[in-house]
């Protein structure tokens, strides 16, 4: 829940989000990533929160951020702010995870009043609680890993607890092409993962640290081991929107729905939007739009 003009935290790090008078609960919730990966995260805040709409941007002419430059990323990410918020939305949730762990407060400095949460804090809360040992493995980008982002938002609710952050740049393309499971994947995943989990291994949780990730879950489950938790950063984001959402919810008997824009290739997102994520149903023609 908010109070107005008060950050909401989770633990000792704030999330971002603030709630005004000046919210309209009617407008639509936005959603930002550099492709379809984010989709996983507008999956799990329908299922959350059914009546809301939901505008979800994918920078498909930009994409990967994972190995761009923070500046660069950064600039990308202001841009698809000022969209999004030029379309009118409640809230904003920067579904990448590149994004949000190198531009999240130059969106909140763009936007102060904006209510704004990123994947990394919320995977990193699901994270703090979800290990008992404090050892914890992030599977992520090279720009992830890189910022150190996961690292410093697991260390502030867990300052003892240890993260190794893992580049996994081939688990995104091989999502994308509908390589969610099979003994190519596993190769891979073994190839990145396997090394850190298996016999004297200390680690008890493995963070989903892209929004793509989620796809290749029950091959990373395997190659983690049953006795390790996996933090899905989707799902934890969906959790706290709904929280900190409460007080500015969509009006009664609301139907929600689900916008679709990419800044290229709309027919092939629609594709693979339909192939990934038929939780979502028919995709409608997606809107182009050009940053």
């Amino acid at each position: 829940m908010f109070n107005d003009g008060i950050p909401m935290t989770i633990g000792a790090a704030p999330t971002g989000f603030t709630l005004h008078d000046a919210v309209t609960a009617s407008l639509p919730i936005g959603i930002f990533d550099s492709g379809v990966g984010g989709l996983t995260v507008a999956v799990a805040i329908r299922r959350a929160m059914p009546a809301e709409h939901l505008l979800y941007l994918g920078d498909l002419a930009r994409q990967p951020y994972g190995t761009k430059s923070p500046a660069t990323v950064t600039r990308y990410a202001v841009k698809a702010a000022e969209f999004l918020v030029a379309r009118g939305i409640k809230a904003l949730v920067v579904a990448c995870n590149t994004a949000s762990a190198v531009a999240l407060d130059a969106i909140a400095r763009r936007f102060p009043h904006l209510p704004l949460l990123g994947v990394v804090e919320a995977g990193a809360a699901g994270a703090a609680a979800a290990s008992a040992s404090g050892r914890i493995v992030v599977a992520a980008t090279e720009g992830t890993c890189r910022s150190g982002a996961y690292e410093r938002a697991i260390g502030l609710r867990r300052p003892e607890a240890g993260v190794t952050c893992v580049p996994c740049p081939l688990f995104v393309a091989l999502a994308e092409e509908g390589l969610t499971d099979g003994p190519i994947v596993e190769s891979v995943a073994r190839h990145y993962l396997g090394p850190l989990f298996g016999a004297g291994a200390a680690a008890d949780c493995l963070v989903l640290g892209c929004t793509h990730f989620p796809l290749l879950a029950p091959t990373l489950g395997r190659i983690a081991g049953p006795g390790v938790r996996l933090v899905d950063c989707a799902e934890a984001t969906s959790a706290l929107l709904a929280t900190a959402l409460a007080g500015c919810p969509a009006p009664a008997g609301g139907t929600g729905g689900l916008t679709l824009i990419a800044t290229d290739a709309p027919d092939r997102f629609a594709r693979i939007a339909t192939r990934l994520f038929p939780a979502l149903g028919p995709v409608a023609e997606v809107e182009l739009a050009d940053l």
